[in-house]
């Protein structure tokens, strides 16, 4: 049965390199996601594909209903995972550790780490759910020395205030999946552009988040190889490898977003 399983699990990658597109460089709006309905919540499938780093790059949001879970014990998978909570409180266990994860709060979680999610609360969370399988090979040893899991909440980051905003580190390590991966956010208070466009390397996701802090809905237009693209809280902007963007506040207070790069 063992080795039926494996079997089936290499042929099931094997199609997918065949057949997937590579993820274009574009935001992916929250309002064009398709609501799939589940017994105890519902999905939302926002991309999924390839990048030159990645033979499956994923993100996909999950609302679980109250006092459930969508699971019903711990599970392991070869895909790293990273968890940012959109809304409302979800309690994340990682190999047995637990913790309660509040708007704002992030889970990254190795390869191979046994993991489980419950909505404990009485009303419905939601959280996005990004999955990574790399070109190159899997080392969940380097992913264990650089500290393993990681689950952090919003306020437990220092806010360092700078002439634009202020920006909040959450990690900068590398993972089981990737040599570096880095994510921080970023606040902008004015009508600025967080960088004069620009290009690097690493691809880059941005997220436009409601501010812990109360402040009202971030709005954005990231300029991508020419082209300016409007962007609200929930959309997901991707960014591939050596593509020209810049991201500039269009709200009427300030915008604050998440940033992450992979090498």
């Amino acid at each position: 049965m063992t080795k039926l399983l494996f079997l089936l699990f290499l042929v099931s990658h094997l199609v997918f390199a065949q057949t997937a597109e590579p993820v274009a460089s574009k935001v992916y709006k929250w309002s064009d996601a398709q609501i799939i309905k589940r017994p105890k919540g519902e999905a939302r499938s926002i991309l999924e594909g390839t990048t030159p780093h990645f033979k499956l790059f994923k993100v996909h949001a999950t609302t679980v209903n109250p006092k459930s879970r969508m699971r019903d014990s711990e599970y392991t998978q070869e895909n790293e995972e990273l968890l940012i909570i959109k809304e409302g409180i979800l309690t994340v266990t990682v190999e047995g550790k637990t913790k309660e994860l509040k708007p704002g709060g992030i889970a990254l979680i190795m390869s191979g780490d046994k993991r489980s999610v419950v909505n404990n609360t009485d009303t419905p969370v939601t959280y996005y759910v990004f999955q990574l399988n790399s070109v190159a090979p899997l080392d969940i040893e380097r992913g264990k020395t650089a500290g393993g899991s990681l689950l952090l909440n919003w306020d437990e980051t220092e806010f360092k205030g700078h002439d634009k905003g202020g920006r909040r580190n959450f990690f900068d390590r590398p993972t089981s999946m990737s040599k570096r991966f880095e994510m921080h956010v970023t606040t902008l208070t004015g009508n600025w552009m967080s960088h004069p466009a620009h290009r690097h390397p690493a691809a880059e996701i941005l997220m436009l988040v409601n501010s812990q802090e109360g402040e009202a809905d971030s709005q954005a237009k990231e300029i991508i190889d020419g082209v300016w693209h409007d962007s609200k809280v929930g959309d997901i902007i991707f960014l591939n490898s050596n593509v020209p963007h810049g991201l500039q506040n269009t709200s009427k207070g300030s915008c604050t977003y998440f940033a992450f790069q992979f090498e």
